[in-house]
């Protein structure tokens, strides 16, 4: 069975060639590229990725624009069929702004851009993106962003916690995010979004290879079923 994915392109996305090249590599078919301006997803995919970068200039609010672009309209509903739906860093603001994960992204409580590999704790390992990583494991992938500081209120908070919700989590302090927290999966369990980049670390020639097995799980998972 042929894994099917496809890569959403914004305007000012910068890491759409990324992203598709790790789905490429890991699974061996071509990503779709499709363009935000786009109203259509192709049919019976099996996979959805929001990528990095800075979708319209991070005009009013990171992610805020690229959440109304036409496609996503198309995306909100595959989400809600249970189509999974990756969104890494801006693809994890885009996310928010939508309403298919909870919270938001703010400015970095130092209000510098943060670019360095970060340790993170792997908090789920049941869900279809993080099976492929053992129960308390710590990875490291890299993080590029000014604006991922994490924030919920605390019922949202204790929710998250309660419900397995929480993905990753910062293993130190790197922008602020309420709780260090550094993924979140939605309730279903098929929407994640992220702050950290997997895709630029799918081989050693990136100096690590920990975002790998996110992908391989996802792959490997969806063709098996």
């Amino acid at each position: 069975m042929a894994f099917r994915s496809a890569v959403i392109t914004f305007p000012g996305s910068n890491c759409d060639r990324d992203m598709a090249v790790a789905l490429e590599q890991i699974s061996g078919t071509t990503p779709s590229r499709i363009w935000h301006g786009d109203a259509d997803l192709p049919g019976d995919l099996d996979f959805i990725a929001l990528p990095g970068g800075f979708s319209y200039g991070d005009y009013l609010r990171s992610g805020a624009m690229a959440a109304r672009s036409p496609i996503m309209k198309a995306v909100v509903a595959a989400a809600e069929r249970g189509v999974p739906v990756l969104g890494v860093c801006n693809g994890f603001q885009v996310l928010t702004e939508s309403g298919l994960l909870p919270g938001a992204l703010m400015r970095n409580a130092a209000q510098t851009f943060v670019c360095r590999t970060v340790p993170l704790k792997v908090e789920n390992t049941r869900s279809l993106f993080t099976n492929g990583y053992t129960g308390d494991e710590t990875i490291h992938i890299p993080v590029a962003h000014h604006d991922g500081n994490y924030f919920a209120d605390e019922h949202t908070l204790d929710t998250l916690e309660g419900e397995g919700q929480v993905a990753f989590r910062y293993a130190e302090p790197c922008n602020g995010s309420r709780r260090d927290i550094a993924g979140i999966l939605n309730a279903a369990g098929n929407v994640l979004g992220m702050m950290p980049h997997p895709e630029r670390a799918i081989e050693d020639a990136h100096g690590g290879s920990d975002g790998r097995a996110l992908f391989e799980s996802a792959i490997n998972g969806l063709v098996r079923a």
